[in-house]
């Protein structure tokens, strides 16, 4: 059987021209490898994002391992692929100085194969690292230990392990966290009432199951709610559904379920006037029932009129899905982490943010199989029939969307912030606007998932693959084929190169217009007017500093207090300077020094981004700082706590992402 090592770098230079970087195949350029910082010799490489890549390829599950080509750089030329050979100067003193930090960095040595092969002719470094042994793994740089010294192959990119995938290397040693045994937890501080109710739904599921013959200190013990070395001590599972408010709030306090209903469409920081929130502590048992009951009451209904007929079909969204969401978030939430789940309710959605990243991979979302976190509250769900483990339970949510005439529910996961977001919209995606609008393409012969990202990019400019995936859940190759092919219409134009590609409205796209930069301006040499724009929703009050950009003939109206965002298609930065802020902003960033404290750097950005949308490189003009640097210690925790917010949450890598401060004032508050 054919694998990658089968192939010539040539064959595999090919390969990335025609799909980009993949989990297999990385390639790395001379400017990748350049030394940085004024203690470092000029022309010197550095390695490690080479270990670093080497680690992943060794360490990641199934994999097989992979091919790192050196010598091999990304072009802004795509008439001939995406990626160019460099070439490597000294290729003896590269082979050597990989081997010797394979052996060395590491906290066993590993041995790569590298070739010396020929590109367009130029040499180039062909390293295939093999998967290492179970026995072996993981492998990780000593100097920086587990978990953070480890790396694994998610997609195109290395990332650091967290404790969750240590899970995944010591399997056979380590149980899972929610059999974890908690101190003090009592067999006699369940409550009664929590036990009742698994009896009763889980004689809905199997009248005949055998263990609702048992007693409570036998059922606890067939379910593995409580230690094996110690029958009348709970462990965490046990705490979690069947622990008494007491108890749990006594162990385990920030475990509970916030629902927060915020008024109007963004999250803001003030407490009192903008949202109220119930907080909801108790055995799950009952707790889940209570929540459901709750958001489900808080949710509008509506009826839709059949055409040519007298009867309606109720609208709103499906009570099961959104069980299955709040289900599925107790089931696979990290209680590792000690932060409560957060349900927000805001006029048009419902988020539910979750400690812990998806142990799957997006693109796999939705999909048969499911990587369990939690063995024990898995377990007990399935058998009670309140959630799948057989990762269906996505598939079925979107389904059930579609049904009601509803946008998909999108998902994101961070492993930085070790959190995972569902996103519930409340409104129907495809209104009787989007029908007609839609009308102008019964001759492409279009697929629902595309007419649905034809309404996507009509509204937000721009969309990947990533994006059109959740859209219409296929895999990486069918999206990919899907998007060339409204490509080969003319319907979309490609942008970008690798993992930054997007589309954007091509020439035969009704009501193409130009793009709104992310500073929050267009040039007045590349607007066209526009026939006619929709009407401003009644009520809505003129925004001054929000971005403004023309809307496509036959928009329809947006929402009450939504705010409108840009389209995107040129690849050019805008021209911003800090004349174009008021004056007391301009003196700010004037007395601007090199050493200024993080948290003055942080309200001078949510200044800046209160008076209008700024995308991280123009922040990083502006402040004279280090894009990357504003990135990891600036602009991050504030998205984190709220305080900034995306532009475009639909689409995280759209080119003109932006931010934009959540405050419900222009001016940001001082922080104490």
């Amino acid at each position: 059987m054919e694998t990658i090592f089968d192939h010539t770098a040539q064959e595999l230079f090919r390969m990335l021209n025609e799909s980009s970087e993949s989990s297999q195949i990385e390639a790395k350029s001379n400017e990748d490898m350049l030394r940085q910082g004024k203690n470092c010799k000029p022309g010197r490489m550095n390695y490690r994002t080479l270990m670093e890549t080497i680690c992943s390829f060794s360490n990641e599950p199934g994999l097989g391992g992979g091919v790192i080509l050196l010598g091999i750089g990304e072009t802004k030329e795509t008439s001939s692929g995406h990626f160019r050979a460099e070439g490597i100067m000294d290729t003896d003193q590269a082979q050597s100085d990989i081997a010797t930090q394979c052996k060395t960095v590491f906290n066993i040595p590993v041995y790569p194969q590298i070739r010396l092969e020929m590109v367009e002719g130029r040499h180039v470094l062909a390293i295939h690292v093999r998967e290492l042994s179970a026995r072996q793994k993981p492998l990780f740089f000593r100097a920086d230990g587990l978990p953070q010294g480890a790396y694994r192959r998610i997609g195109s990119s290395d990332l650091k392990c967290t404790e969750e995938d240590l899970r995944i290397f010591y399997a056979d040693s380590i149980c899972g966290y929610d059999q974890l045994p908690i101190l003090g937890a009592a067999v006699d501080e369940v409550d009664p009432e929590a036990m009742r109710r698994y009896r009763f739904l889980r004689r809905q599921v199997n009248p005949a199951a055998e263990e609702l013959l048992y007693n409570d200190q036998e059922l606890l013990e067939a379910l593995g709610c409580v230690c094996a070395d110690n029958r009348r001590q709970l462990n965490l599972a046990g705490v979690l559904l069947f622990g008494s408010y007491k108890l749990q709030r006594r162990t385990i306090p920030a475990t509970r379920i916030d629902y927060i209903r915020v008024t109007g469409n963004q999250w803001v920081e003030e407490p009192e006037a903008s949202f109220h929130s119930i907080d909801m502590l108790g055995p799950l048992m009952l707790t889940l029932y209570r929540l459901v009951d709750a958001v489900n009451a808080d949710l509008p209904k509506g009826f839709l009129l059949r055409e040519g007929e007298l009867q309606a079909d109720s609208t709103g969204l499906p009570i099961r899905v959104l069980r299955e969401a709040i289900v599925n978030a107790m089931m696979h939430r990290s209680y590792r982490e000690s932060r409560p789940t957060q349900i927000i309710r805001y006029d048009n959605r419902i988020e539910i943010i979750n400690a812990g990243f998806s142990l799957k991979e997006m693109d796999e979302l939705g999909t048969p199989g499911s990587k369990i976190r939690n063995e024990v509250l898995s377990s007990i769900f399935h058998d009670l029939n309140l959630a799948e483990t057989k990762g269906t339970g996505i598939k079925r949510m979107r389904e059930l969307m579609s049904k009601a005439h509803l946008a998909q529910p999108t998902f994101e996961s961070s492993r930085e912030k070790n959190e995972f977001t569902i996103r519930l919209l409340l409104h129907h995606f495809l209104g009787k606007e989007d029908l007609e609008w839609l009308k102008k393409f019964r001759d492409k012969k279009l697929n629902d998932t595309q007419k649905t990202a034809l309404i996507f990019v009509r509204e937000l400019g721009a969309i990947d693959n990533a994006t059109f995936r959740q859209i219409g859940y296929s895999d990486t190759l069918k999206a990919s084929k899907a998007l060339r092919d409204m490509r080969d219409m003319d319907l979309l134009i490609g942008k970008g190169r690798g993992s930054t590609s997007y589309y954007v409205p091509g020439p035969m796209f009704p009501g193409q217009t130009e793009i709104p930069h992310a500073s929050g301006e267009i040039p007045q040499d590349e607007v066209e007017r526009p026939h006619g724009e929709a009407e401003r929703p009644h009520g809505e009050a003129e925004r001054p500093h929000a971005l403004t950009s023309k809307i496509p003939q036959g928009k329809a109206e947006r929402p009450h207090g939504e705010v409108e965002r840009p389209h995107a298609e040129n690849d050019e930065l805008p021209q911003v300077t800090i004349e174009d802020f008021p004056l007391e902003l301009q003196r700010e960033l004037e007395a601007l020094g090199g050493h200024c404290p993080l948290e003055n750097l942080k309200l001078l950005i949510l200044k800046l981004c209160a008076y209008r949308p700024l995308s991280r490189q123009i922040l990083a003009i502006l402040l004279k700082r280090n894009e990357s640097y504003l990135k990891k210690r600036v602009i991050r925790p504030l998205l984190e706590t709220h305080k900034l917010r995306y532009l475009i949450p639909e689409m995280v890598k759209h080119p003109r992402q932006a931010y934009v401060t959540n405050l419900s004032s222009e001016e940001p508050e001082q922080e104490s």
